[in-house]
Order: C-alpha cells, then structure tokens, then sequence
C-alpha cells in the first residue's frame, strides 16, 4: 500500500532500560510481551516505534497487537499511520477497533496523504475508519472522496461521509446533503446530513425545503435535528412548520422547534409559545418562557407574568429573563 521503507533502529543509541525491555518483546508469553510493549510505550522515545509497529504487525498474539494499536496513537508519523490503517484489516476485531480508535485520534493534517491513500480500499470497515479519522483533520482533499462515499451501499460509511463534509463545510457539499437528508435509508444518516445543513451560509429555498421536509420525517430524531438546524439558520419560512412542531408527539422536538422560533424572534409564534408555558413538561415551559423572552413582543407579557409562580425554580428564572428582555416587571 506505501513505499515506506522497513523500519530500522540502532540498539546501541537506546537507553539501558530499554535495552532490557526489546528481547521481552520476543518472549514465547504473550503476557510478557504486551507488558514488555507497555513499558517501552511508557518510555516515549521515537527511537523504541520499530519494534511497536512490528508488534502491530506481525506478533501472533491479538492482545499484543490490540496493545500495540492503542499505544502508537501517541505518534503521528507516516509510518506509524500507515501500520495503524493496516492494522484497520487484522483478522481480529479487538485490534481492527484499536486501530480505528487511535486513527480517530489524530490531529495533524501531516497524517492526511497516508489516509487518502488507504481510502481506496473498498472494505467497509477501512473506509469507515478513515473517513473518521480525515473527520478531524478537516483536510480539503478529503472532500471529493467524502461524496463519493455518500453513496455507498453500507449506511455506515455514508455516516462517515456526511461527517466528513459537515466539518469541512464546504458548500458544495449542500445540494448532496440536502438530498440524504431527505431521502437517505438510514435514519442517523438522515439526521446527520440535516445537521451538516447547519454549514450553509443563507437559508435558501433548497435548503429550507429539506429541512421542512425532515421535519415531518418519520423518525423523531431527524425531526429534533431540523428544528435545532432551522433554528440556527433563522429561516424565517419556516415559522408555521415549526409552530406545527410544537404539537409533536415527543417532548424533545417540541422543545426544539420552541428554541428554533425564538430565534426566528417572529412575534407571530408567541401565542402558540404562550401555550407551552402550562405544559405538564418543565424543559417545555422553560424554554417556552425564553423563546417568548426572544420574541420581544409585549403581548406575551400576560401570560409571562400569569407564570412567575411556576412550581419549578428553573421555569420562574426563565420567566424572569424573558421579562427584563420585553421590559416588563416582575412580581
């Protein structure tokens, strides 16, 4: 997969105790051996990273490798990516998820070419895993491979890539988003690509059409997903859907489409926002309360006032906040 060349060391330059430590490394135990690779790992010198990438490599013990895995997350060098991708299609699970579990550790855009590299592989776990990783690099090359894994067949690689491009929020991406938003299989997926959404610059009338349309969706989830990204881009189209959503059968989207009007600040919401302020739910009358406060309409201060008495110390705190915000007096 690489051109890197076998990694080498000089023995002589190590320090004594490391010199004690390598030939652990060949015991017939595998339990001195994974210690012996701890020990070295704690010594945090570069020189000891040949013997721990050929333990990931080669050692005939999963516990070790799966150690091995763990411990050269604390190096970023092209080297040490490359082992851990490799590691990504080892026979045992356990050292397939380590490995994984350090790539995503990564923080140097230095790692990106190695990863690019290895996501053309086609096995689903490796491109998994990748794409995770190049997540957090937030690398621009990594955009076009990132779409094309928008199609794929395993809901878990499009997971990923809709990761991968809501970091980099490039808006290109945008139209393909709003398209897995809408009709994607999978629903994490779809709620992952709605809140991606959150990267457009403006709410245009595409956008918001997905949006509005993900709040109807059938799973509550991507549903609370729009109404937080509605929110946030301030669409002001979609007020009535959203007053709609106030209505909805779980609390949680509810509470979001309350927060998602008040930043809309449309006055023409507080009289359904109003209602909330006696719902049986606390979070719902308390972030009703707040919305109303954003809202700045005093219309609403009647029924602000009617609630400082709330039984819930929270809610009475709100309410006291979205009066001094519309300028009326509390009790």
């Amino acid at each position: 997969m690489t051109d890197f060349p076998p990694l080498t060391f000089d023995p002589d330059a190590l320090d004594p105790e490391a010199s004690v430590l390598l030939p652990r490394l060949s015991d017939s135990d595998p339990v001195v051996r994974r210690i012996a690779l701890l020990e070295l790992a704690d010594l945090e010198d570069e020189n000891l990273l040949p013997p721990i990438v050929d333990a990931l490599r080669h050692d005939a013990s999963a516990d070790v490798r799966r150690e091995a895995a763990r411990v050269l997350a604390a190096w970023e060098r092209e080297e040490v990516v490359d082992a851990l991708c490799g590691a990504l299609l080892d026979r045992d699970e356990a050292v397939r998820l380590a490995a994984a579990q350090s790539l995503s550790e990564l923080k140097d855009a230095t790692s990106g070419p190695v990863l690019l590299r290895w996501i053309a592989r086609t096995e689903p776990f490796v491109q998994m895993a990748v794409l995770r990783a190049l997540r957090e690099l937030r690398l621009a090359d990594a955009f076009d491979p990132a779409l094309r894994a928008l199609s794929h067949s395993l809901a878990a690689v499009r997971l990923e890539a809709v990761g991968v491009l809501g970091w980099l929020k490039d808006p290109r991406a945008l139209a393909q988003l709003a398209s897995v938003a809408a009709g994607d299989a999978d629903p994490d997926v779809r709620r992952a690509a709605v809140g991606a959404l959150g990267l457009c610059p403006e709410p245009t009338p595409p956008i918001v059409d997905a949006l509005l349309s993900a709040l109807r969706d059938d799973a509550w989830q991507v549903r609370e997903e729009a109404a937080t990204t509605l929110g946030k881009l301030r669409a002001p189209r979609a007020r009535e859907a959203l007053v709609a959503s106030l209505d909805d059968p779980y609390w949680q989207v509810r509470l979001k489409a309350a927060r998602a009007l008040g930043r809309l600040r449309d006055a023409a919401a507080g009289p359904a926002l109003a209602v909330l302020l006696s719902h049986a739910i606390s979070n719902l009358r308390k972030e009703a309360a707040l919305a109303l406060g954003e809202l700045g309409d005093s219309r609403v201060l009647t029924a602000l006032l009617g609630a400082q008495g709330d039984a819930d110390p929270e809610v009475r705190k709100a309410v006291r906040i979205a009066l001094r915000q519309i300028g009326g007096h509390p009790a």
